[in-house]
C-alpha cells in the first residue's frame, strides 16, 4: 500500500511512500497489543510502596494488661495490628513489577496498531524538514496545516531532531519520538501517527 507524502503546509508533494503489506497489512492481533501495553505500564511502576509490620514498629514490647480477668480480649503488645499505631497486616512490600515479553510479540503488537491506524486513515507521511530554531508557534502551524487540530498526534522521526522536539515540548496533544523509540503504548494512544518520510524505512527494518 502507498501513502502520499505531504509537506509542512499540508500540500501533496507528488511522492508516495510504500508500506509493505507483509509488515503493515496484517490482521491486527489485539492480544499482543494488550500484553505489550501491560508490560510497558508495569515497567513504569517504581514498586517502592512499603508499610511496617508489627516487628518493625518502634516501641515497648511489654504486655499491656494481664492475660485474664479484664473482661476483654487478651492483648500482648501495642504493636499489634488491632491497635492504633500498630503494624499493618499483609501490607505492601518493595517489589519488581517487570516481566519478560518475547520480541516477536512486541513486534506483532506494533505492527498491529500501525496496520489498524492505516485502515482507519489515521496515518500521515510528512516530508523531512528542519527548523532553524525551536519555535512552538511554527509547530502549531504545522499541526493546523495537517488538519490535526486538537487531536493527539505522535510524530515519528527518522533521526534525532532537537529543534523539532523542543518546538513540540509545550504542546500537550503532540509528542515527538524517533523510530528507534517507538512503543505500542504511544502508538495506541495517538489519534494520528505522523511519520517523517525517512522514518518509514527504518521502522520497516526494525519490525521485519
Amino acid at each position: 500500500m502507498k501513502l502520499n507524502v505531504v509537506n509542512v503546509k499540508g500540500e501533496d508533494t507528488g511522492r508516495k511512500v510504500t508500506f509493505s503489506d507483509e509488515i503493515f497489512g496484517i490482521d491486527p492481533n489485539s492480544h499482543s497489543v494488550y500484553l505489550d501495553v501491560k508490560q510497558y505500564l508495569a515497567n513504569q511502576r517504581q514498586g517502592t510502596a512499603k508499610t511496617k509490620e508489627r516487628n518493625e514498629i518502634a516501641g515497648s514490647t511489654r504486655k499491656i494488661k494481664k492475660q485474664k480477668g479484664t473482661g476483654t480480649a487478651r492483648a500482648g503488645s501495642l504493636k499489634s495490628p488491632l491497635f492504633k499505631g500498630g503494624g499493618t497486616i499483609f501490607g505492601p512490600k518493595p517489589r519488581d513489577f517487570h516481566f519478560k515479553l518475547n520480541k516477536k510479540v512486541k513486534k506483532l503488537a506494533r505492527k498491529s496498531v500501525i496496520a489498524q491506524k492505516i485502515k482507519e486513515k489515521q496515518v500521515k507521511i510528512l516530508e523531512d524538514f528542519q527548523l532553524e530554531s525551536p519555535k512552538t508557534k511554527e509547530f502549531v502551524e504545522i499541526l493546523n496545516n495537517l488538519a490535526i487540530g486538537i487531536d493527539k498526534a505522535l510524530f515519528i522521526l527518522g533521526d534525532q531532531n532537537s529543534n523539532v522536539y523542543l518546538s513540540s515540548r509545550n504542546i500537550p496533544n503532540a509528542k515527538v519520538i524517533t523510530a528507534d523509540e517507538i512503543n505500542t503504548y504511544d502508538l495506541i494512544h495517538a489519534d494520528y501517527l505522523v511519520f517523517f518520510e525517512s522514518s518509514v524505512e527504518i521502522l520497516a527494518n526494525r519490525l521485519n
